[in-house]
């Protein structure tokens, strides 16, 4: 099978390294883009892909024949690029939170539908090992995540401090990490009407953005969700902390920091596992999904509008914090 010309814009974002093995092998990578492409990180990538580094999206965006465009960097920055990539008919993957504010979203969604161009965001504890195993206690009536990553100066160590400027990242922890815990119980539920009582905290680490957010979500039925999220684990080889539980109709299901995974049915039954909750191995199966999906409209893939659902609470608990609707 012929591989689609593919570009990337945003190439030193840390995600990138965890997706370049499976891009190498199902795209033809033609054009790597970067604010800086200074960077080691982008000439190693150019290298391995023998493809040429630009400066100016715009240039990587107008090349012949592009049939796919991955969006990452600032936030600031993505609902352009993604608007640019409609009104060339290019497909794209995006990460989340596509924009700082929801309207910015909700633009490009609604471009995207109106142009029928595909498009995708990885969202990629969708189909992994916790959320199977939280899957076992059925439709959740309650459900709790906690995920601690490390600190916000990492961010200045791996080539990305625009995630320290709420300007250019739109939030800290919340918007980053919060999407996939979220996502994770409107899929369990079947909801997408959410309320959502918050709190954000930059007690920690002093920076511009949180490093700590707690949620409560809840559903008109009365389905609830607690999702912490934080930039409060300690620079360590452990890499982070979580822990999730959900409770449904089938009985209630565990998974703790080192993967020890329980599930205590209805009848009393236990039963008993170890997974895998690093979320790194995630993205090369979610490329390899977007290969295999491109010619179906990433058919089963997250679509914008499911991305809308996620972010609505998120950017209403940064205006309920910041006692506004600057994210709306």
């Amino acid at each position: 099978m012929t591989k689609v010309r593919t570009i990337i814009l945003g190439a030193s974002h840390w995600h990138v390294p965890l997706c370049a093995p499976a891009m190498a092998e199902e795209h033809d990578m033609v054009g790597v883009g970067d604010d800086d492409v200074s960077r080691v990180q982008v000439q190693d990538l150019a290298k391995v892909w023998g493809a040429p580094v630009e400066a100016d999206w715009r240039k990587l965006v107008d090349l012949p024949d592009v049939g796919l465009a991955y969006v990452f960097g600032p936030h600031d920055g993505m609902a352009e690029k993604c608007l640019a990539l409609i009104q060339r008919g290019i497909p794209f993957v995006v990460e989340k939170p596509l924009g700082t504010s929801l309207d910015e979203l909700s633009v490009v969604r609604q471009a995207a539908e109106a142009a029928g161009v595909p498009a995708t965001v990885p969202l990629v504890q969708r189909g992994g090992p916790t959320e199977l195993w939280l899957a076992k206690a059925g439709r959740p009536t309650y459900q709790r995540a906690s995920f601690i990553a490390g600190p916000p100066a990492r961010y200045l160590g791996n080539a990305n401090p625009w995630m320290l400027d709420p300007m250019k990242a739109g939030g800290g922890c919340l918007a980053n990490l919060g999407p996939h815990f979220i996502d994770m119980f409107l899929r369990g539920t079947g909801e997408t009407e959410t309320h959502v009582d918050s709190r954000l905290s930059s007690a920690l680490h002093h920076r511009s953005v949180e490093d700590h957010a707690s949620l409560i979500i809840t559903t008109p039925e009365g389905r609830e969700a607690i999702v912490e999220v934080g930039y409060a684990f300690p620079n360590s080889p452990l890499k982070r902390y979580c822990s999730f539980t959900s409770v449904g109709e089938e009985g209630f299901a565990t998974v703790d920091s080192d993967g020890s995974a329980t599930f205590t049915a209805v009848d009393g039954t236990t039963e008993v596992d170890k997974i895998n909750v690093d979320s790194d191995p995630l993205y090369d199966p979610f490329v390899r999904s977007v290969a295999r999906t491109l010619e179906d409209g990433f058919r089963g893939l997250t679509t914008l509008a499911q991305l809308e659902n996620v972010m609505r609470p998120i950017w209403r608990a940064y205006d309920n914090q910041h006692g506004g609707t600057e994210h709306a």
